[in-house]
């Protein structure tokens, strides 16, 4: 049984162009190279058609984890949760009490992280102290610095 994995409506419509793009760019792509390959004569000792073959199985391989995903994906529906705590998709404004740095992180999938973004994975330190709590409340979270305490200044959609 795979693993059933959650997405944003944003990311599970990216997971689906990006299998579009192997299914009808990539794939005739590679056919076309072993046709080629195969014009070209002998098969046993040729180089670029073991190539080409190799990239076909890669390819098939990706593409059929891509479907799996796909088949076992979930869509979050933000219009269902409360707003009243920190939960996944959240957008959480937290205040370093050592330091009072403000920092701003959305609470993402793990599949969906981009820290660049300003989007933590639910799975990581930060938000996995974060969850569940509220405005106002304090979370004592174990980095690889060492042990910080953040206060929760604000939570939006």
């Amino acid at each position: 049984m795979d693993e059933v994995k959650y997405y944003t409506k944003e990311g599970f419509q990216k997971l689906k162009e990006e299998l579009e793009h192997l299914e009808s760019v990539e794939r005739p792509d590679i056919s076309k190279q072993i046709a080629e390959a195969r014009d070209k004569g002998d098969l046993s000792e040729n180089a670029e058609y073991d190539a080409a073959k190799n990239a076909q199985g890669m390819l098939e391989l990706q593409i059929s984890k891509l479907q799996s995903e796909i088949r076992n994906a979930r869509i979050i529906d933000e219009s269902k949760m409360d707003t009243s705590k920190v939960l996944i998709l959240s957008v959480v404004k937290i205040k370093n009490l050592k330091n009072k740095a403000v920092m701003t992180y959305t609470l993402v999938p793990e599949n969906e992280a981009d820290l660049k973004a300003g989007k933590i994975s639910v799975s990581s330190p930060i938000a996995k102290g974060l969850l569940g709590k509220k405005v106002g409340d304090t979370a004592d979270i174990q980095v690889p610095a060492g042990k910080v305490t953040f206060e929760i200044v604000e939570i939006s959609r």
